[in-house]
């Protein structure tokens, strides 16, 4: 690979998205920077000026000039950080998020419309190419190094669901896939029955669920349910948001369930998960977890090949 293949495929990506802006006002009436200042604040509900301008790369003027704005059209408010009275935290008004919300919905349908025209057949190749750049890159930082970056009171916690968040869990699940894999309302029913089996019927002592909370608001889950085989439990439904990865969430969800399989007197922990989820599978190898079988099938609106993965469990003592 040389520069000017990057650059290349540079003036390409950015000439599809100008296009994409360009016909259906994706934007309108702010700038990309705008919307991606806007984006942050709906996504992280404790920043200052100083967290944008470094995780935006922006300069301080430029930066202060959009805030200025934002705070003359009521979008935001600012007021005392928690952390640091030197700094002034900013935070979206109801205003703010209501347009927010709608520049995420223009987003959401123009990246679906962009993708109506992919053929199936190559959507898992285009998911797997953007992976790819991410990967080598470095958009996924190694588990725990932005944990540095944390705040005080920022800390991840793994809790029970609370009222309406087993929901939560159907419908992240649901989006993500959809937005990450293109996967189809299939796989949203199938996460439903599970969620739902679970809420109408399951033993506290043998089965439970953790919603990972990040900044005050649920960022991760994770299940573990009893496995038809006797003396198995079964890991189901890992999801973390993507602008929560590279905190660990995903291994201590992960070791928060095998420890409570073990405690729970499980001899043996198991999953079933897809070649195309290759964080969750490098994740789920760290842990000792060892693939065991392996079966292509259709489901979710793609080819796929599933996986089976076993964890045998021991006393602490062994």
């Amino acid at each position: 690979m040389t520069v000017e293949d990057v650059r290349a495929f540079n003036r390409f990506y950015t000439g599809l998205i100008g296009a994409l802006d360009y016909e259906r006002h994706l934007y309108a009436p702010y700038t990309l920077t705008e919307a991606r200042v806007l984006y942050e604040l709906a996504h992280a509900p404790h920043l200052d000026a100083a967290d944008l301008r470094g995780g935006l790369g922006l300069d301080a003027g430029y930066l202060s000039r959009i805030l200025n704005r934002f705070e003359e059209g009521g979008l935001i408010a600012r007021g005392p950080s928690e952390s640091d009275p030197r700094r002034r935290r900013i935070t979206l008004t109801a205003h703010g998020r209501a347009t927010a919300a709608l520049l995420e919905e223009r987003a959401q349908d123009t990246v679906g419309a962009l993708l109506d025209g992919v053929a199936p057949a190559d959507r898992p190749r285009l998911a797997e190419a953007m992976r790819t750049i991410r990967d080598i890159l470095g958009a996924e930082k190694p588990p725990g190094e932005k944990a540095t970056a944390q705040k005080p009171g920022e800390e991840v916690v793994l809790r029970e669901p609370r009222a309406g968040e087993l929901g939560w869990i159907v419908q992240r699940n649901g989006a993500l896939y959809a937005a990450e894999f293109g996967w189809n309302t299939e796989y949203e029913g199938l996460v439903a029955r599970i969620v739902a089996d679970y809420a109408e019927d399951h033993d506290p002592h043998l089965e439970r669920v953790w919603i990972a909370e990040l900044a005050g608001r649920p960022v991760g889950c994770v299940m573990c349910v009893r496995d038809d085989t006797p003396g198995t439990a079964r890991l189901r439904l890992l999801l973390v948001e993507p602008g929560a990865r590279g905190y660990g969430i995903g291994d201590r969800l992960v070791r928060a369930v095998i420890d409570f399989a073990r405690d729970a007197g499980y001899r043996e922990l198991v999953l079933w998960t897809n070649d195309v989820l290759t964080g969750a599978r490098r994740l789920y190898q760290r842990h000792g977890f060892v693939l065991t079988a392996e079966r292509p099938h259709r489901s979710f609106g793609h080819d796929l090949v599933g996986q089976d993965w076993r964890l045998e469990l021991h006393d602490r003592g062994d």
